[in-house]
């Protein structure tokens, strides 16, 4: 991908139920533009996360997802 900038790397921002921001990174399988990356992120955000009131909140109880860095 000649002039195209990728990424291996999305970083998950979390907000715990108590107040602490998580980032926590997940290697993506292949490299990927920025709008790819944010592609996946969305997919990966509706399989680990339930919309309700306005918040995605994670499937395991810790708190919400509050954005992506690709």
């Amino acid at each position: 991908m000649k002039g195209i900038k990728v990424t291996k790397t999305l970083i998950i921002l979390i907000l715990l139920f108590n107040g602490e921001l998580l980032k926590e990174k997940f290697e993506l399988p292949i490299a990927m533009t920025a709008y790819e990356c944010l592609d996946f992120a969305d997919k990966y955000r509706e399989t680990v996360a339930t919309f309700k009131n306005n918040h995605y909140y994670l499937n395991d109880g810790r708190g919400t997802i509050q954005g992506f860095i690709c």
